[in-house]
């Protein structure tokens, strides 16, 4: 039986999932061995010209102590995203002597589908046909989406701003866990993207022109910022992307040229705390200040008040 490592994946809903059915199937998972910290500036070391998320997923991988296997939630890509699209085949091509990465749904679509990939997964790690089909029927739960409803989006005395950006950059504390609280000394009550529920962010994003072409990450994005921006109660959207990571920026941009309402293009590298133009967004909110950034021409998504 391999040793198998799982990478922690706070933005893959399916990480609880996949940590189950390892352990159902006879193994222990191994978790790196570094802090998230320290795992980020092992792999900023080791790619310092890519985006943190990418740099915090190598660390991870690399603070794996002598595994077989790796087992990664795959990524919401956008257009272009190569990392998004290929995380597991182009890290072994930068960095060798890596463990093998095996990459594993990060959200349900379809149950039969997400039961056949793990049953591979099981086949190829376990080699037990009959472990596998128990294991598949005991996570099985697991697999169901949990409730998620929609943010309060107002706060008292406070101008309500949606936060939106990749989930593997906002949900990772060491990533980008001083946003919240510059936007909150600054008055305003933030609403992140993925507090909103994925039904609801979908099903707005079905509206979007060109929405059969969009890929996954960039459906979730504009679905979320649409819904956020159709409400009386948001003044405005701060579009966050990864440092470095051009593919996210480019499309937040083409996100930002179809919106209504005022919108700050921000990208953000780890360990930032403080960032000077949000004052400046923060005031264009709060006085009443109108227009919006400049941004790449691009099809319009519905941002108007509902």
């Amino acid at each position: 039986m391999m040793k198998v490592g799982l990478l922690p994946a706070p933005a893959a809903p399916l990480s609880p999932y996949w940590a189950a059915y390892l352990r159902e199937l006879g193994l222990t998972p191994e978790a790196p061995a570094l802090s998230d910290a320290e795992a980020l500036a092992l792999g900023a070391q080791s790619l310092p010209g890519e985006a943190p998320t990418v740099q915090l997923a190598l660390g991870r991988v690399l603070a794996l102590d002598r595994v077989d296997a790796a087992v990664l939630p795959e990524w919401p890509a956008v257009r272009g995203d190569a990392w998004g699209e290929a995380l597991t085949e182009l890290l072994p091509r930068r960095i060798s002597g890596l463990p093998t990465l095996l990459p594993v749904p990060e959200r349900v679509q379809d149950l039969t589908e997400l039961e056949t990939q793990a049953a591979g997964l099981g086949l190829r790690v376990a080699q037990n046909p009959g472990g596998v089909r128990l294991a598949l029927e005991r996570v099985r739960p697991l697999a169901q989406p949990r409730a998620v409803e929609l943010p309060l989006l107002t706060r008292a005395s406070r101008a309500t701003v949606a936060v939106i950006g990749p989930r593997p950059l906002l949900m990772e504390e060491v990533l980008a866990g001083g946003l919240r609280p510059a936007l909150e000394a600054l008055g305003l009550h933030p609403v992140f993207s993925y507090e909103v529920p994925y039904p609801e962010a979908r099903r707005r994003a079905e509206r979007l022109e060109g929405f059969g072409q969009m890929p996954a990450g960039e459906r979730e994005l504009f679905g979320a910022a649409s819904l956020l921006a159709g409400k009386g109660a948001v003044a405005g959207l701060l579009l966050v992307s990864p440092a470095r990571d051009g593919a996210t920026r480019a499309a937040l941009g083409r996100l930002a040229a179809g919106l209504h309402k005022p919108a700050l293009l921000l990208d953000l590298d780890a360990g930032e705390r403080e960032w000077p133009e949000l004052e400046a967004f923060r005031d264009r909110l709060t006085l009443g200040a109108r227009g919006r950034d400049t941004a790449p021409a691009s099809p319009r998504a519905p941002g108007g008040a509902e």
